[in-house]
């Protein structure tokens, strides 16, 4: 694969553009404290002085005054004449319910655990294990069965990024032949409610981890969908529901090596027909890897799935590999305006 010249990058000699890079964790640090202090949705719609949110939010005016104006610099709010601060488009993303929001998704990218394990990058680059196994004694998923809070957050962060690709998706496939939807690994139902809103005629079927699908009911039940739409729990590992015409993994296979992605999918070939189909909404690695940014997220998702699950982003060759050896044959790989693109397959 190809890698871009980046000998004589734009915006500043390459020093510059180094120093600016190894801020990302100032950066980083920074947006988590703003979201975990509130100080978006209290300041919403109307522009508030340090003082005031100092007084909201239990912090130290002086420090928190520096603190909001370094916010100005990086284009997450504005300061006026009169020292008010209000969110920009960009800072507005970290309200909690705005379309966009991407509160939960920054909360869970950039919490302790995540800084913990991102720590301790060299640990897997010089053994191949996930350091957060390394720091924590068990998977993430064992992490999270045991930390309730962090699921929830998990699974709204999840929600956040729904939010984002749902729409592409719509755009980009046509559900109307479906009959029954069995979603795979959905969380707390977004994806799904959106697409039976989106589409009358589909039944829906959610399939999660047990405490993950008892918390989707509520979601489905607010949305009037539960005449439609049922949320069972288990293992699919072991099992999966029976009974759809289509089956979906959104950013599933990508959470897990080529063995354990595979046992998934044939426990979906066991309960489908060969007139069934197969989507799989993931990031593909492009043949040519440039510095663009949908370039970099897909690979930057591909090391934070390496540090943190012992998963992989992959290419349409290595999709096709994978599913071959699980008992389908892809059959396109359809590109969204997102980063997400689906991956369509049928049974042998």
């Amino acid at each position: 694969m190809g890698v871009q010249d980046t000998s004589q990058p734009s915006g500043g000699s390459p020093s510059e553009v180094m120093l600016r890079l190894t801020s990302g964790l100032l950066v980083a640090s920074a947006i988590y404290a703003v979201v975990k202090l509130g100080v978006p949705d209290l300041i919403g719609d109307e522009a508030k002085t340090a003082l005031e949110l100092a007084e909201a939010t239990g912090t130290h005016e002086p420090s928190l005054y520096r603190f909001l104006s370094t916010l100005v610099s990086i284009d997450l709010l504005t300061r006026d004449a009169n020292d008010q601060f209000a969110l920009t488009p960009v800072g507005a993303t970290l309200r909690k319910d705005v379309p966009g929001s991407l509160r939960a998704w920054a909360l869970s990218q950039l919490d302790k655990e995540h800084f913990r394990a991102w720590g301790d990058l060299l640990h897997t680059l010089k053994t191949g294990e996930t350091a957060f196994k390394h720091q924590y004694g068990m998977d993430v998923w064992q992490y999270r069965a045991q930390h309730l809070e962090q699921s929830q957050l998990f699974d709204e962060s999840m929600a956040n990024l729904i939010g984002v690709f749902n729409q592409a998706l719509l755009e980009s496939y046509d559900f109307s032949s479906v009959q029954t939807l069995v979603d795979i690994g959905g969380g707390n139902g977004s994806l799904l409610i959106n697409i039976l809103k989106h589409h009358p005629q589909v039944k829906g079927i959610l399939f999660d981890s047990p405490h993950v699908a008892e918390g989707a009911v509520a979601h489905i039940t607010e949305a009037e969908l539960s005449d439609r739409c049922t949320s069972i729990g288990g293992d699919f590992f072991v099992s999966v529901p029976s009974g759809g015409d289509m089956y979906l993994l959104s950013r599933v296979v990508h959470d897990w090596d080529d063995e354990q992605s595979v046992a998934i999918l044939k426990n979906c070939r066991r309960v489908m027909s060969p007139d069934h189909k197969l989507l799989l909404v993931e990031r593909v690695i492009p043949a040519q890897i440039d510095s663009a940014p949908k370039s970099q997220s897909i690979l930057k998702s591909d090391l934070n799935m390496m540090v943190m699950v012992g998963g992989q982003e992959r290419s349409e060759a290595q999709f096709a590999k994978l599913l071959d050896a699980s008992g389908f044959h892809l059959t396109r790989v359809i590109a969204t305006r997102s980063v997400m693109s689906v991956i369509e397959a049928v049974p042998d």
